[in-house]
């Protein structure tokens, strides 16, 4: 993150507000483009269809929650589900730019904040559910649980996205010589993993003393209500819900622009003239749409999410930023920050490497049922 705030004006009087940009920068127009923008699309539209696909599926539940037994006999399908959430993000889709959202943002990061010690306190403040285990599965070969280790680095990695939306989020920040825009910038990528950090450790650690290894695999979120449905009131049991679809409905948004200011971007570049309202609004709808239709297709997709991180997440995160800093910074051959750079990019493309095999073992040891147009 440090290295990519720092290239954003490598260049003297050139900001580099995107990330495809500063690879092209730094490898070429032709090579930097296709090493940086199938991964970044891959990466921000696979993360705005899981958050589709896990907003459709907590609305569902939030509406059983609310509505409790006065439910209809003939509720809404999980794929209608879907829908509803579509059609909310598609309203918020009309806001023009990254700086219209920064109050959506806000709401998005407290809602984050809210649910997630929610959930820890709940977890910690109920009784454990009966058999809970901590025992890891016995019976493995050295093999198989060396992959089992990367898949769950891949979806580590995968929870690392987001670096490629650097660039825009500090393209929206003014920048002189003598206030230069990396500052302020650095300084709130500080405050934000710190805030992060305080997020997921107690959920990863009160999570597990909760549930241990009857942790669902849809994440402690379901586990709550599964095991706790019955001692939590259906009003702090719907808030936590509603916090969640929230929180989603902002990353969707922040995820999607980078896919709306490139198209945009590459729309005035080729017609020589800004976009039309009409032609925005229609593309905005089309790419909600198109998301929406691969959540149908693809319900499992966010199991996926250890395949994801090695593919998409690991080089655009961990490899990528280390050789653009060496093809633009020319740092000294053979200096400290050479062979840093070098061996970290290394790394990173050798974890890219290692996580997509663990995701795709993982797949086949699992078995994963891969039912398309059947979400559950």
């Amino acid at each position: 993150m440090w290295v990519l705030i720092r290239l954003h004006e490598a260049t003297p009087g050139v900001r580099y507000s995107r990330y495809v940009e500063l690879a092209e920068a730094a490898f070429g127009k032709r090579l930097g483009f296709w090493l940086a923008t199938p991964a970044n699309i891959n990466l921000t539209a696979g993360t705005a269809t899981t958050l589709l696909i896990v907003g459709g599926s907590t609305l569902k539940l939030f509406y059983k929650i609310v509505c409790g037994p006065e439910c209809g006999t003939s509720p809404l399908t999980t794929i209608q589900w879907y829908l509803v959430f579509a059609m909310l993000s598609i309203v918020l889709a009309q806001l023009p730019n990254l700086n219209s959202i920064v109050g959506l943002s806000l709401i998005g990061a407290v809602t984050a904040i809210t649910y997630c010690t929610m959930l820890w306190a709940l977890s910690v403040s109920r009784a454990r559910p009966p058999g809970v285990s901590y025992n890891i599965e016995g019976g493995k070969s050295i093999i198989a649980q060396t992959f089992t280790i990367l898949n769950s680095l891949g979806i580590v990695a995968f929870a690392f996205r987001g670096h490629n939306l650097a660039m825009e989020i500090q393209a929206t920040m003014p920048s002189t010589l003598k206030h230069p825009a990396y500052i302020p910038m650095w300084r709130g990528a500080k405050v934000a993993n710190a805030i992060i950090a305080a997020c997921y450790f107690p959920i990863a650690i009160a999570g597990y003393w909760a549930y241990g290894t009857m942790m669902l695999s849809s994440g402690i979120l379901f586990s709550v209500y599964a095991f706790h449905q019955k001692d939590i009131s259906r009003p702090l049991m719907g808030l936590l819900f509603l916090l969640v679809v929230v929180h989603c409905l902002s990353s969707f948004q922040i995820y999607s622009f980078s896919i709306f200011d490139n198209f945009e971007a590459g729309y005035t570049a080729r017609r020589n003239r800004p976009i039309s309202k009409p032609v925005r609004v229609a593309f905005r709808i089309f790419y909600v749409f198109t998301n929406f239709l691969i959540g149908v297709a693809f319900p499992w997709l966010s199991s996926l999410s250890g395949l994801l991180g090695g593919l998409s997440s690991a080089p655009v995160t961990f490899a990528y930023p280390c050789f653009m800093w060496l093809a633009i910074k020319k740092p000294k051959k053979y200096s400290f920050n050479w062979y840093l750079n070098w061996t970290l990019g290394l790394l990173g493309m050798l974890m890219a490497a290692a996580f997509t095999a663990g995701g795709i073992w993982s797949i086949v040891d699992s078995g994963l049922k891969l039912h398309f147009f059947k979400a559950s």
